[in-house]
């Protein structure tokens, strides 16, 4: 089973569409820090929080010299409607056929109330401008995540 790369490591190259019908790839985003946020699904509870919390530190993030981008296995079609819906201000990477969850270990067994099933497990992969795993959160707790991300760049 992979559990997805590891501090230190060279993070997994990917390349996948974007809302708006652009593209995002880590090596077009050489160069800046890459918060690469993986969430199950657009327009539920939790991942509508963790979207508007990055949307709501944009700046600070830019300012920081990163680049957010949330991933998650909906269409492009999906991604535009939740940008729009809640005015979100991240880059949103469709990962459809699941190649980018793979690689970075976090399509696994879920278990909700005694069924399981396969799915996204929400985890943030801290990218550095060189491509290296700088810091890895899985099961992600939504409250205060962002500013936390933001934290550990400013003290990288």
């Amino acid at each position: 089973m992979n559990n997805g790369p590891v501090e230190g490591n060279q993070a997994p190259s990917f390349d996948m569409p974007t809302d708006g019908g652009g593209s995002v790839s880590l090596k077009d985003l050489a160069g800046k820090y890459v918060v690469l946020y993986f969430y199950p699904r657009d327009d539920t509870p939790g991942c509508t929080k963790e979207a508007i919390a990055f949307t709501g530190l944009a700046a600070d993030f830019k300012k920081a010299n990163a680049v957010v981008v949330g991933v998650s296995k909906d269409t492009v079609a999906k991604h535009d409607k939740f940008k729009a819906k809640h005015d979100l201000g991240i880059i949103l990477g469709s990962d459809e056929d699941g190649q980018v969850c793979e690689d970075y270990g976090v399509w696994v067994e879920k278990n909700m109330y005694g069924k399981k099933s396969m799915g996204i497990e929400r985890s943030t992969y801290l990218i550095s401008p060189e491509g290296k795993i700088q810091q890895v959160w899985r099961k992600v707790k939504v409250p205060g995540h962002a500013e936390a991300v933001l934290e550990a760049i400013h003290n990288a």
